[in-house]
């Protein structure tokens, strides 16, 4: 064979393997805010973007601060458009001192624009002023950040072991995950749930008594019905680099993007890729 027919041969598996690297999907882009009070978030931080990262087709980019306050000077704070060009944003701030409306409108907003979400532990207990130990009326002004979770709690009680329960198990982000007890961790309360859909409960033994509250849920926020996880898990940075609470996140994270199989598998192009 000619060499010009040769190549002219080979002309139909060049276009097909452009099609296929066309086709491939780009990873996520998601945005992991992590800094303030009471956690190491600086250990924390690189555990979640490192076990994200191996079992998803994502790219997780970091705001981040080692201020330890309840205040963290995150320069999301006054910018609605902090998310731009992300798909979605894991919340895992501890920043219980932000009282200003405005500023946690502004926190919400890219949530109300219906960019995707993942709460973690702290981030349930950011952004509250007024009575916000008692219930919230809905609409009230110190009850945007509890609609927006779906889920409304206010404190926590002593470390100790979590049994956890998936009640939920035809979910995708449960199916097949198997319950577990994890070391010590804090229990948050339940003051009410508002819109979320209960996933599991978590059950803690505290002087005798047990104490049972759901620590993991969903949510659909706002007129465009976003698609928020949440889990009250996730204290101590032996829970955090746990592979079952990686996996569990990660599963949250894909189904709010939309990339969750009903099999609790990743749609096609998201699951785990070699970098």
């Amino acid at each position: 064979m000619k060499r010009s027919s040769f190549l002219l041969a080979l002309l139909p598996f060049g276009f097909a393997l452009q099609a296929v690297a066309a086709e491939a999907p780009k990873p996520l882009k998601v945005l992991l805010i992590t800094g303030g009070c009471c956690h190491d978030y600086a250990a924390q931080k690189d555990i979640l973007k490192k076990g994200i990262e191996a079992r998803a087709n994502v790219t997780v980019e970091q705001i981040h601060t080692d201020d330890k306050s309840t205040k963290p000077p995150l320069p999301i704070y006054g910018n609605p458009a902090y998310a731009k060009g992300f798909d979605v944003v894991i919340h895992d701030e501890c920043s219980a001192g932000i009282t200003d409306p405005a500023i946690i409108k502004g926190v919400i907003q890219p949530h109300l624009d219906g960019i995707p979400a993942v709460n973690l532990h702290c981030a349930m207990h950011c952004y509250r002023f007024g009575d916000f130990k008692a219930p919230v009326a809905k609409g009230a002004d110190n009850a945007a950040w509890y609609e927006y979770l779906g889920l409304q709690s206010t404190g926590h009680g002593p470390q100790e072991p979590i049994a956890i329960t998936f009640t939920d198990k035809a979910s995708p982000i449960t199916k097949g995950l198997a319950d577990w007890t994890t070391m010590k961790e804090e229990l948050y309360n339940n003051i009410q749930i508002l819109t979320g859909q209960g996933l599991a409960k978590g059950k803690q033994t505290v002087k005798d008594k047990e104490v049972e509250t759901v620590v993991v849920w969903t949510n659909e926020f706002g007129p465009k019905k976003t698609k928020v996880f949440s889990t009250t898990i996730g204290h101590n940075n032996a829970t955090v680099e746990d592979a079952r609470y990686l996996d569990l996140v990660t599963r949250g994270l894909l189904w709010s993007a939309g990339k969750l199989k009903d099999d609790g598998t990743p749609a096609e192009g998201y699951g785990p890729v070699k970098r």
